[in-house]
């Protein structure tokens, strides 16, 4: 698989995520994107290497670090560190929110206000890997808060769609997908936290028991836009990459 670079200096790299793929090696053991760049750099470096006439056996493997895991039917922007000192600065920048991470989103029905502010308290329930609104003061529980605009909505055959532009303050497992659903607009083709409204009946499995339906490999959510000073050089990075999937072609349809 062919890297999407979107921008690379010699302390960080951001390439696009395709729908699908893990942002790490996870139980699955299929292509992710920590070896993707790694693999990446490492032929870069044998080249660089081979071209000076040295032997790529005294190229070491690469330093890559993951600093935005997106889920894995989550497609779109993805920032590395390429060296530990560099991590650890912009693991402290999204600690302090320095790091401003955009997504276009699409979901199956209206927002209650053109523009707002989603805040609540979050569980994530490591055993089921889903991640539940929950009281102030649940033990456990994260504060977890996103900002966002309604760009577009439709009417369509199968109900109301909504294009909304979401600023993540911050950054919490499943946050965007479990908050939008919350507020009653679950994420297009988002099965685990859009079940009720798309399989109103639990789904039976051989035997008459109920069992989980499998997480789509894609949905409609794009990491779309990432800014921020540069921990290294001061400047301001700007990363920014339009949607694609089939979410957005939708929303493209009804574009007239």
């Amino acid at each position: 698989m062919k890297l999407d670079i979107v921008y690379e200096d010699e302390y960080l790299i951001a390439c696009v995520k395709p729908y699908g793929v893990p942002s790490q090696l996870d139980k699955t053991y299929g292509v992710d994107m920590i070896t993707l760049v790694k693999e990446y750099l490492y032929d870069k470096e044998v080249a660089a290497a081979e071209a000076e006439g040295k032997s790529s056996e005294d190229v070491e493997e690469p330093y890559v670090a993951v600093i935005n895991r997106l889920d894995r039917p989550v497609a779109g922007i993805i920032l590395f560190a390429k060296d530990e000192s560099t991590a650890a600065k912009l693991s402290d920048m999204v600690h302090d929110r320095k790091i401003a991470k955009f997504y276009q989103v699409v979901v199956r029905g209206f927002m209650k206000d053109e523009e707002g502010t989603l805040t609540s308290y979050l569980y994530h329930d490591k055993k089921s890997n889903i991640t539940k609104v929950v009281p102030a003061g649940t033990k456990g529980a994260k504060y977890a808060e996103l900002r966002y605009e309604v760009l577009d909505e439709l009417d369509t055959d199968e109900g109301p769609i909504s294009y909304l532009l979401v600023e993540l303050v911050t950054g919490r497992h499943h946050q965007i997908r479990c908050q939008l659903a919350a507020a009653g607009a679950p994420i297009w083709g988002d099965t685990k936290y859009g079940l009720v409204k798309e399989h109103p009946r639990p789904v039976k499995g051989a035997h008459g028991k109920n069992r989980q339906v499998k997480e789509r490999s894609e949905i409609g959510l794009y990491s779309t836009k990432m800014i921020f000073e540069h921990p290294v050089t001061g400047e301001e990075v700007f990363l920014h990459r339009e949607p694609e999937g089939k979410a957005f072609e939708i929303m493209d349809q009804f574009d007239w």
